[in-house]
């Protein structure tokens, strides 16, 4: 490929991506006749019309389409060549964004990042807290946190920790209301609800090989894990909630487990997640390997965990 055939697919690239010859132009500091000027040697050289033109708007045809999402990638993948080989050549610096889970960052990520920032002081960290799903390749995310089940493949994941559901309340709760000793005790029981959860109100539990279901009642439903575990430190009821999320109350002794005997059936795990397996940026191998060494013990398991 000459540097001429190459200026030719970015400016392609560049007017699909920004629908438009004025704004891609923008984007590449060239005028936007200069860029169709490379898209017409393109189509030329190519063979085929690749792009639709009127007054108002481009449209992509049936081989534009193909060509923009073959092409797409490699631009992509030549970029990343680029960025990696600056950053070997100049250490761990530029701009890492970061995408986490609301709470779970707020509790186990922030407190802790600034021991991240003096490491490496050439680097501008960019934190979202997101409970909703991002989409890292889409939105530009470098990495993410996330917990459970992974779904896109797109994705290259490293575990962090292992975590799980299980059931707390305060002490006052268990002294005033007493403590069950059975999965089936609970409907006797003011059971703190979490919509989120995809079995609300049934809660799953472990009586040896088997699993029992029990439907649970309360005073308090609510969509927000951080408020759940409010609740039940003031005694409102018994929640189920993830041990990152309760470990400071649990060490501080504010919250106590209930049936530890017959844990909650179901696991997760806590991973950190980056867009591609190769060429990976110095930036984001310093984070992976930071956040790995810092939380892959679950220091939320710890008697002394504060948060």
């Amino acid at each position: 490929m000459t540097g001429s055939d190459f200026e030719q697919i970015t400016a392609f690239l560049a007017v699909v991506e920004h629908g438009g010859f004025t704004a891609a132009g923008q984007t590449l500091a060239r005028d936007g006749s200069i860029l169709s000027r490379r898209i017409t040697a393109l189509e030329k050289r190519l063979g085929v019309r690749l792009l639709e033109r009127t007054t108002r708007r481009i449209a992509l045809t049936q081989a534009g389409e193909i060509f923009y999402q073959r092409m797409l990638p490699v631009l992509r993948t030549l970029q990343e060549i680029e960025q990696d080989t600056a950053a070997a050549a100049v250490g761990v610096r530029g701009t890492l964004r970061i995408a986490l889970p609301a709470a779970f960052g707020r509790m186990w990520v922030a407190p802790i990042l600034p021991a991240f920032l003096a490491a490496y002081p050439e680097l501008f960290v960019e934190m979202a807290f997101e409970d909703r799903y991002v989409d890292l390749v889409a939105e530009s995310f470098d990495v993410a946190v996330r917990i459970g089940t992974l779904s896109d493949s797109r994705l290259v994941a490293r575990r962090l920790a292992p975590s799980r559901r299980m059931l707390c309340a305060s002490p006052s709760y268990l002294h005033a209301h007493g403590t069950p000793s059975h999965p089936t005790d609970l409907v006797e029981h003011a059971c703190l609800g979490f919509s989120r959860l995809a079995s609300h109100p049934l809660w799953h539990l472990q009586d040896g090989d088997k699993t029992v279901s029990v439907r649970v009642t309360g005073p308090l439903v609510t969509d927000d894990a951080q408020s759940l575990v409010q609740a039940a430190v003031l005694g409102a009821g018994i929640a189920m909630v993830s041990d990152w999320l309760a470990g400071p109350e649990l060490g501080s002794g504010r919250l106590l487990p209930v049936l530890p005997d017959h844990p909650v059936d179901s696991k997760e795990t806590v991973y950190l997640v980056h867009p591609s397996a190769r060429l990976v940026p110095a930036k984001t191998r310093a984070f992976a390997d930071w956040i790995v060494g810092e939380l892959g013990t679950s220091p939320w398991l710890s008697p002394g965990a504060a948060g």
